[in-house]
């Protein structure tokens, strides 16, 4: 490839394999055909509303980002996010200032006929927005579309008014069985606290749960992207970058869009292990400082023969639950791998317990009881970061990895 062709193709890139960005187009989006069904069953059923939840980094925005391109002329999709600032009538304030209105108004003075004079919903309904106003906004919007009304970040909402102002909404509009739908998107804690407070709304309420992706999907994402860069990728890469992403797709478009560039600097256009290897150095080098510095607050030690590192590694190798658990006894297997000996609850239960408190981060959370505790990565994107530090520090090798995975 010439040089200007080189670097057009990784400008490209870096507009197909979005890392910081959620997916907003949808020949690009890959997977999630059971959630998109369940989404398309609700829109087209009067009176029901559905929450889409998940551990933070699985794609669920991306799937609220495609709506209006999978569905159509027949929807009007809004999506905004919830921040912690926000009450009930901040919310549907900015949801009403992006569904445009356009009225024909009659020329005054010696200009004959008619203009188009555009305003907004917000302009209509005013300040004080309260649940009625808002059903009856969304009645006259249902004459000619159907409004998706999209609530992205449900969890940052901190008052419990406006979720509980929120909920009587989607009870009232299902009551009166308003042809549009909201959709709330958030963590699982969330929607469980949603639900208790009001169990009125249970029904109305479809839950859409967005698990960790597969590693077929998360191929898909590769294989689409590639193909719109006419480039390809060996299937031992292509493996390599899935079991390292462990079903979070922001790190299957980091590796691929280093993977990428680094085959494009060494001028060919097939992916190899090589080049993915060199990804993981160039992914790690990139890393947002906040996930540095808890990943390094959680290891800090006086003493260099702990063992906080290989803990930690085993953490982020042991399979979880669907909502990103495990329990102490699933570390057992990969920390004896990675330290090549058999180790027990009491050689590294310490460990797990100092990851729950604040002088480590924490980097993990654990529920439950003594002995029955269960722990998560308080954000789940450090797993595969702690995973790639480990192969840049040589505590893991591929092979390891794919063996813990089978």
């Amino acid at each position: 490839m010439a040089t200007d062709a080189r670097r057009e193709l990784s400008i490209r890139a870096s507009k197909v394999f979005t890392p910081a960005a959620p997916v907003d187009e949808q020949k690009l989006f890959a997977g999630r055909i059971e959630q998109l069904r369940k989404v398309a069953d609700v829109i087209n059923q009067k009176g029901q509303h559905a929450v889409i939840f998940g551990e933070r980094g699985v794609g669920k925005t991306s799937l609220a980002n495609i709506l209006a391109e999978v569905f159509g002329d027949i929807v009007l999709a809004v999506r905004t996010n919830c921040d912690s600032s926000d009450n009930y009538s901040s919310l549907w304030k900015k949801i009403f200032l992006d569904i445009p209105l356009n009225q024909e108004i009659q020329n005054i003075g010696f200009v004959k006929g008619k203009s188009i004079q555009s305003t907004n919903l917000c302009d209509e309904t005013g300040d004080d927005i309260s649940p009625d106003i808002v059903r009856q906004t969304l009645t006259k919007l249902a004459v000619k579309t159907i409004p998706i009304i999209i609530l992205d970040e449900f969890d940052r909402i901190s008052t419990t008014e406006t979720k509980a102002t929120m909920a009587d909404t989607i009870k009232m509009l299902s009551d009166h069985a308003v042809n549009a739908t909201i959709i709330l998107v958030g963590v699982a804690d969330s929607v469980d606290q949603l639900i208790k407070e009001h169990l009125s709304i249970e029904r109305a309420l479809v839950q859409i749960k967005m698990p960790r992706m597969s590693n077929s999907e998360l191929k898909e994402i590769i294989d689409k992207g590639l193909k719109s860069l006419d480039m390809s990728i060996d299937d031992a890469a292509k493996n390599y970058i899935t079991l390292i992403s462990q079903g979070l797709p922001h790190y299957t478009h980091l590796l691929a869009l280093h993977s990428v560039r680094q085959a494009i600097d060494k001028k060919v256009k097939t992916i190899t292990l090589n080049h993915v290897e060199s990804a993981i150095s160039r992914a790690l080098e990139q890393a947002q400082q906040t996930i540095l510095s808890t990943y390094h607050k959680a290891l800090m030690s006086a003493r260099k023969d702990t063992i906080f590192a290989q803990v930690l590694l085993a953490c982020a190798l042991t399979r979880t639950d669907d909502l990103g658990f495990f329990a102490a006894a699933d570390v057992r297997r990969p920390l004896s791998k990675i330290m090549r000996k058999n180790y027990e609850i009491p050689g590294f239960s310490r460990h797990l317990n100092a990851f729950c408190e604040p002088e480590r981060g924490p980097i993990l959370f654990k529920i439950g009881k003594i002995r029955r505790y269960r722990f998560r990565f308080v954000n789940p994107l450090m797993q595969p970061f702690v995973v790639m530090q480990g192969f840049a520090n040589k505590l893991i090798d591929r092979p390891l990895l794919e063996s813990l995975r089978k």
